[in-house]
């Protein structure tokens, strides 16, 4: 069934336009299982390899109990349009709770990144997005001693701050540990739209679905969506001021 509906997508790529067979093309999979099993898809991703997470425990408020497979997906029937909170638990990992909106029977965004627990006194910053733009990047900075980022430090000299991952392809995960947090310090975390650094007037940032996720003390401490319909390069997220985040959340062209 799934080869006879690619067959079918490529023999009506004449009569769409390139854009609309890109997104059709990306998210075919999850599409395919709604179309022949009437299930919709939530993915689960490790924050420090982007492999699928297996096993997790999924509980979705007034659903029933799901355990993920060895894809990470998490099969559900359709609910009724609206906002919805799950609760993510697995051994080893940071337990969670994230949302998802349901809306004409489909979801708004269908992947989850989820971080393996860390030390006490350790920070985690994940980002993820969707397809377009190909490559937004993760900054951390700690004020008068390092810049991690994959265009600056990958490690910072003593070792304590870390690039795990950086992707170039859309969707992310993108993810900075900082082992030992620094409470006479200040941090300032930002995104860049690296594929459009010099498009400072788009609003391809702001359009792209991206979110951070900030983990500290094996809790998530602070979870951000990018403001939509905002010209700019760089999303500025938050800072840390003597050991408390202060949230930011705006697009332009700061850095």
């Amino acid at each position: 069934m799934k080869t006879k509906l690619f067959l079918v997508i490529l023999a009506l790529l004449p009569i769409f336009a390139f854009a609309q067979y890109e997104k059709m093309l990306e998210t075919m999979d999850d599409e395919m299982e709604t179309l022949e099993n009437g299930k919709l898809v939530l993915r689960f991703i490790n924050a420090e390899n982007g492999n699928p997470v297996e096993g997790a425990t999924i509980n979705i408020e007034g659903m029933e109990e799901y355990t993920s497979d060895m894809q990470g997906k998490v099969l559900i029937d359709p609910p009724d349009d609206k906002t919805y909170a799950l609760h993510f638990s697995k051994e080893g990992f940071i337990p969670a709770t994230y949302q998802f909106e349901v809306a004409a029977g489909t979801i708004f965004n269908n992947r989850f990144t989820v971080s393996p627990v860390i030390d006490f006194g350790a920070l985690r910053v994940v980002l993820g997005w969707g397809k377009s733009p190909a490559d937004l990047d993760l900054h951390l900075i700690k004020e008068g001693d390092y810049h991690i980022s994959f265009q600056n430090m990958h490690i910072s000299n003593d070792g304590t701050a870390k690039l795990d991952r950086d992707d170039l392809k859309g969707f992310g995960p993108e993810t900075i540990t900082v082992k030992n947090t620094d409470n006479n310090a200040t941090y300032t975390c930002y995104i860049k739209n690296y594929s459009g650094k010099n498009a400072r007037n788009s609003k391809a940032l702001s359009k792209s679905g991206a979110n951070v996720q900030v983990y500290g003390n094996n809790q998530l401490l602070k979870s951000y969506t990018v403001p939509v319909n905002r010209k700019g390069t760089t999303w500025m997220v938050f800072t840390i001021v003597n050991g408390k985040i202060v949230d930011k959340n705006e697009v332009g062209n700061e850095y």
